[in-house]
């Protein structure tokens, strides 16, 4: 998280591959709560702009177990009749 409250970041997006996707990205902390924020370049009828979206952290997905390394678990096939 930020130190500063109230401010942010953005830095160029140097892993851009899509038109879509924002030309920088960042952080930003407001009330102590951090967000994403992320910047696309435009030009409007008074030139260049930065247009900007800030919304919620993404969180990431833990990374999946390759079957070779995962422990396999036991199958228990007993039945116990009730």
């Amino acid at each position: 998280m930020s130190d500063y409250d109230m401010s942010g970041i953005l830095f160029k997006n140097d892993r851009k591959t899509k038109d879509n996707q924002p030309d920088y990205q960042g952080k930003l902390t407001v009330n102590g709560i951090e967000y994403r924020l992320a910047g696309w370049q435009k030009h409007g009828q008074k030139g260049p702009f930065l247009s900007l979206r800030v919304s919620l952290p993404q969180e990431r997905a833990p990374a999946p177990k390759s079957e070779a390394r995962s422990e396999a678990k036991p199958e228990f096939t007993d039945s116990i009749p009730f």
